[in-house]
């Protein structure tokens, strides 16, 4: 058995802190969840959410779940659209279920979704992972600005309950906690010893990384992104591109509107209510929370009081719409996961040439 080196059991510590700290986000993240979850639960009757979770009219639950299969499908075209300008031509059998397995990865550890797509592609069509990292950070840049699109139409349709509800969901929290922080030396004092400590961090990591080769860590990723950059530039089809860009969150918002008629007493809401819901549940599904458990059925349900719905009612509607997500991407990602690997042809990744 050969001797275990200084430098092996520095890389054995080494890996052994990166999991701990991995263990340890993830867990805080969940924890955050939980709290997020318990706060929106706060003050209600909890029998009664059930209740109406158990009216739920499942026509109109079936067709908002069917709405955002097909949208999982347009995404994952509009991917390989992304992907074409680069060389390779991946099925969009492989893409698709690559974007299942990215979901149902997320439901698992925020954010982990896009590694394991792009992961899952790479292996499947042998495709460099760095490059498919490239794009599906630019597909996430189109998914902020498409938010942002959203919430300004909700804005200029919606002005005023919009507002009301970042005031007084948002802001006002946020200004009361700092509130609080300010007030307290010592608070104040800790908050800017973690900043400053993050800080540091994070320059140490930016000057350790730069004096790596120019085919390692890093250097990779953003030679990838700049790569998934230059692809919407040399889009082969770019009118298809941004027809399903536009399409994606049309659908997002069909899905939110069809589930409106799921309920009596959301029937009758109307086209600008469902706008403002997709809105709402945009940026709890953007929270870096597992799957947006808590953040979504929050900022839901307090959109929805907006609209005189009841705190339990609105709750119950934010249970049902992304209790159907999570078990769409379960049932999906698991089979998408079986079949992608089951019909690979055990390519290696194309190792990135430096």
């Amino acid at each position: 058995m050969p001797a275990v080196t200084g430098q092996m059991k520095y890389d054995l510590l080494d890996l052994m802190k990166k999991n701990l700290l991995n263990i340890l986000k993830y867990t805080v993240l969940l924890g955050v969840a939980v709290a997020l979850l318990w706060y929106a639960f706060k003050g209600m009757d909890v029998k009664t959410v059930f209740q109406q979770i158990s009216n739920a009219n499942i026509f109109w639950v079936s067709i908002s779940g069917l709405i955002s299969i097909v949208a999982f499908v347009v995404r994952a075209h509009r991917w390989k659209l992304l992907i074409e300008p680069m060389g390779h031509t991946p099925s969009l059998k492989n893409t698709t279920y690559s974007v299942m397995v990215g979901y149902f990865a997320n439901l698992a550890f925020p954010r982990l979704g896009e590694v394991s797509r792009c992961g899952a592609l790479s292996k499947a069509e042998s495709i460099p992972f760095n490059k498919l990292l490239g794009t599906v950070i630019v597909e996430r840049i189109i998914d902020v600005l498409s938010l942002l699109i959203c919430i300004l139409l909700a804005a200029m349709i919606e002005y005023e309950r919009l507002g009301n509800f970042f005031t007084e969901k948002i802001l006002a929290p946020l200004n009361e906690r700092f509130q609080k922080l300010t007030g307290s030396p010592l608070l104040l004092a800790g908050f800017v010893l973690v900043l400053l400590i993050l800080l540091g961090l994070a320059i140490y990591y930016i000057r350790k990384n730069s004096k790596k080769e120019p085919g390692s860590g890093i250097n990779k990723i953003v030679r990838g992104f700049i790569d998934g950059l230059k692809s919407v530039g040399n889009l082969k089809r770019p009118g298809l591109f941004i027809f399903q860009s536009v399409f994606i969150w049309v659908l997002y918002y069909l899905g939110v509107y069809v589930a409106l008629y799921a309920f009596s007493f959301t029937s009758d809401l109307g086209a600008n209510a469902a706008l403002f819901l997709l809105v709402a549940g945009g940026i709890g599904m953007s929270a870096p929370v597992q799957g947006g458990i808590g953040a979504y059925h929050l900022l839901v349900k307090e959109g929805l009081i907006l609209y005189g719905v009841a705190a339990e009612n609105g709750l119950a509607f934010a249970f049902v719409l992304h209790g159907l997500q999570l078990i769409i991407v379960t049932v999906l990602g698991t089979a998408s996961l079986f079949l992608l690997f089951a019909g690979a042809k055990n390519k290696q990744p194309i190792a990135e040439k430096t």
